[in-house]
């Protein structure tokens, strides 16, 4: 239901789009937020393949994820990350590599599968594995995209970076305008080749972008650096998201990297976590484990719905801190049903740290306590009031969805 309610907004979107160039920085905003409606989902080639991937690794990717399950719960988005880049040809158009014979023909077969097709380039002169990079193609790139049949953009700043440093070095200011500029001159190019793609601004939280990247067509953007498959590195980046809440909204998304669940030595446990705190958060919900080697652990968290749907609801609200006591944060989101999710995180450390719960319903809205139901445990707790006590031990998390 969640991957077909996404197929048909984005069909409805490519009438919107199609005439997009030229309409009021209004009117193209208001397109834009028909192609994310909801934070986007997908998978992501980088976090498994590197710079290996192949023609063939995408279509087994895309087959995977249909036979799977995830294209079903929402994951449509099939992403190629950098190194299919070849040159240009004597036109400057931008070539493919020996890897990505024919990059029409694959989204062809990524579109049959029921799926989107994305790619990755750099508004440098080369991206960050030093493939060719888009600096002065501009719009010739984004019709060659076009008329592939791309449906989604990452945009990464890294190879762009230097060339900010030789023009204005030592001036924050004017490098921050020229990343600026960068990233709206992609924007109007993928207006003007009138093919709607979701363009997801990679620059790694470079001069605070929820303020400005929406001005610029961005509907989803790094606010930190990368990720990585560790329960430290991704904690830290899920709680750096305190206080951005006001900037999310429908067509507009904080992204905090994609995720790792399933990758390197996070725990179940830790993986629930990060799912749940990605949900809270209304992110982008970008896989990029091996799909070859998915267990059935790994499966049941990717593809929970009830999860998937707290980062999906309609309303568009990205959650926030309410407070924290220690190493337990307790996060609510709103929904548009007049729910809220509310996590309950343990980010303590010792082994044997087993925090008790203590709910504060007043702060969260609800006077006199509040209808439970877990989410992870799939099972309803009826009303429950300041003295539910369910110790969370640590790297885990409690989720409930609390209701008047």
């Amino acid at each position: 239901m969640i991957a077909g309610l996404r197929r048909l907004l984005l069909l409805g979107a490519c009438a919107v789009l199609a005439g997009a160039v030229g309409m009021s920085a209004a009117a193209q905003t208001q397109a834009s937020a028909k192609i994310a409606a909801t934070p986007p989902m997908g998978w992501n080639s980088w976090n498994f393949f590197a710079g290996k991937v192949t023609d063939k690794d995408i279509r087994d990717t895309a087959d995977l994820l249909v036979s799977t399950g995830m294209r079903d719960a929402g994951y449509v988005y099939v992403n190629i990350d950098d190194t299919w880049e070849g040159g240009r040809d004597a036109q400057g158009r931008i070539k493919t590599n020996e890897k990505f014979p024919d990059m029409k023909a694959l989204a062809d077969y990524v579109h049959s599968k029921g799926l989107k097709l994305g790619i990755y380039s750099s508004p440098g002169a080369q991206t960050c594995a030093h493939f060719e990079g888009t600096l002065g193609h501009e719009e010739q790139d984004a019709q060659t995209y076009a008329e592939w049949g791309i449906d989604y953009l990452k945009y990464d700043l890294c190879g762009f970076r230097q060339n900010m440093r030789e023009t204005a070095p030592n001036d924050q200011a004017a490098q921050n305008k020229m990343m600026r500029d960068a990233y709206e001159k992609m924007h109007q190019a993928i207006l003007k080749a009138g093919r709607p793609m979701v363009y997801s601004l990679c620059q790694y939280g470079w001069d605070s972008p929820w303020r400005w990247a929406p001005s610029v067509g961005g509907n989803l953007w790094r606010t930190t650096n990368d990720i990585n498959a560790s329960f430290d590195r991704m904690s830290l980046i899920g709680r750096e998201q305190a206080g951005l809440a006001r900037f999310a909204g429908p067509g507009h998304w904080n992204d905090p990297d994609m995720l790792e669940v399933g990758n390197g030595r996070l725990t179940h446990d830790e993986n629930v976590l990060h799912m749940t705190m990605w949900a809270m958060l209304a992110a982008p919900l970008i896989a990029g484990n091996n799909l070859t080697a998915m267990t059935d652990d790994v499966k049941s968290i990717l593809m929970n719905r009830e999860v998937i749907a707290i980062d999906q609801d309609t309303m568009g609200k990205q959650g926030d801190r309410v407070y924290a006591e220690g190493p337990v944060e307790i996060w609510a989101k709103p929904l548009k049903d007049g729910s809220k999710a509310v996590a309950v995180f343990n980010f303590g450390e010792l082994v044997t740290d087993l925090r008790p719960v203590g709910l504060h319903l007043k702060e969260l809205g609800f006077s006199g306590g509040a209808k439970a139901h877990d989410v992870w445990g799939n099972k309803d707790l009826g009303v429950i009031k300041d003295d539910f006590d369910a110790p969370i031990a640590r790297h885990s998390v409690l989720l409930l969805i609390l209701r008047k």
